[in-house]
């Protein structure tokens, strides 16, 4: 798996991202994301809403998401996070309180 880079970005509350959201390093999304996300540690804060197509190492969604995720890694459901779509990934871990709808592949 690659090494996660240092690098830290953050879209915030308020913001509004309609299209494509790539980069390296850890993205944290307090705020909407319509279109697709391309990265290596994504992060959806409680506030969070994304609806896309996500091609990541990992994921932690501890808001809403509704889409597919493609995750080489983890894709982690925190309690009070809520998970609707497709999701492939190594490992999956919901924790309690999460809610996923969700047609569910796990790949070793």
């Amino acid at each position: 798996m690659n090494e996660i880079k240092k690098t830290f970005s953050i879209i915030d509350e308020g913001f509004r991202v309609e299209g494509a959201v790539s980069g390296q390093g850890r993205l944290v999304i307090k705020g909407h994301i319509k279109g697709s996300v391309t990265g290596q540690q994504v992060v959806i804060a409680e506030e969070g809403n994304v609806i896309a197509d996500a091609r990541v190492e990992e994921m932690t969604i501890g808001g809403r998401y509704e889409g597919s995720i493609t995750a080489r890694g983890s894709v982690t459901i925190l309690a009070g996070g809520r998970c609707y779509g497709d999701v492939s990934c190594h490992d999956l871990i919901v924790e309690p309180g999460a809610k996923i709808n969700a047609k569910v592949t796990i790949r070793r």
